[in-house]
């Protein structure tokens, strides 16, 4: 997920790193501050100087991973283009972030999992799925007679389903159908296409 080279990689990003591994393999509340130190070979001083707070800690890891991508895909969706054509590039855009962070779905539902109150009133998270343009642009759409009446809350969690469940029973997919990794990447960049039109065909007259 952080992708740091070893000798360029600072104490602030090995905690990080660490601390991400122990949050998806353990969970953010059985995960402890002493052992993500012990984990990642420093002192709990040395922790405490940096993030004061595992929740400090939590936060900086979750605003580094969809600090990143949030500018992308708002940029997308606030975008002028077509509606057809917004919704191509997003499938796209988001698609290729989970492939190149194929750890990031797991973090986000893991932490959904555990407490929902703590991902959603983040800054962060909200500018992720902030999609009033895509609305307002969606209903005028509708109104012009050009798309079907459909909601576009339930268009858009759609859109975001048929992205993400795939990378959540990724190991489920390689397995019964012997894929490699590669295998699976190819898969997924195929899929593009195919959500993109799955999608058009639900809104078209």
């Amino acid at each position: 997920m952080f992708t740091f080279a070893a000798d360029n990689m600072t104490t602030e990003d090995k905690i990080k790193k660490t601390a991400l591994t122990l949050f998806l393999e353990k969970g953010f509340e059985r995960t402890s501050i002493r052992e993500i130190a012990r984990r990642a070979k420093i002192n709990i001083a040395l922790l405490n100087y940096y993030f004061r707070s595992k929740e400090n800690l939590f936060n900086s890891i979750f605003s580094s991973l969809l600090g990143k991508y949030t500018p992308e895909l708002n940029s997308i969706l606030s975008s002028p283009l077509p509606l057809e054509e917004k919704i191509k590039l997003y499938v796209e855009e988001y698609i290729d972030i989970l492939l190149k962070n194929p750890r990031l779905t797991y973090f986000v539902l893991s932490v959904l999992h555990r407490n929902p109150d703590k991902i959603t009133k983040m800054k962060i998270f909200q500018s992720l799925y902030n999609t009033g343009n895509f609305s307002t642009q969606f209903y005028d759409e509708v109104r012009k007679g050009n798309i079907k009446d459909v909601d576009p809350t339930q268009f858009f969690i759609n859109m975001l389903s048929l992205i993400t469940f795939p990378f959540t029973i990724k190991q489920v997919i390689m397995e019964k159908n012997k894929m490699s990794e590669d295998t699976f990447k190819q898969f997924m960049h195929e899929r593009k296409q195919v959500i993109t039109e799955m999608l058009i065909l639900t809104i078209k007259k």
